[in-house]
């Protein structure tokens, strides 16, 4: 990915700022991992246990059979980021597990449950 590529070579050298116009300046390796969480938010847990992707649905939010399956749908709501469209959409939707993924190794490396 173009994010490992670019901070081997920069290393923390290069920084960046995130978000625009606070005057954050961050490393590129470090605004990957802010974009990470900010795009996987919506299908983690929250600190009430909910998923913010299944909205109101109580099947999704409750039920151990259905919980823990996530759906990734053709777009999400842009308030309140509850899933919309095909519930069906294998395309764009699913790139964001390699997200979740890079947040789990993170995690595992870094020892923390943290959210």
């Amino acid at each position: 990915m173009f994010k490992w590529t670019y901070h081997r070579f920069y290393g923390d050298s290069w920084k960046i700022e995130c978000s625009t116009r606070n005057g954050q300046m961050m490393t590129l390796i470090e605004v990957s991992r802010e974009i990470n969480q900010r795009l996987t938010k919506i299908f983690l847990h929250d600190e009430q246990g909910r998923r913010v992707c299944h909205g109101d649905d109580i099947r999704f939010q409750k039920d151990p059979h259905w919980c823990d399956l996530l759906l990734f749908d053709e777009y999400f709501h842009g308030d309140n980021g509850q899933e919309l469209g095909a519930s069906h959409q294998t395309g764009w939707t699913t790139l964001i597990i390699r997200n979740i993924s890079d947040i789990a190794m993170m995690r595992v490396k870094n020892n923390t449950n943290e959210k």
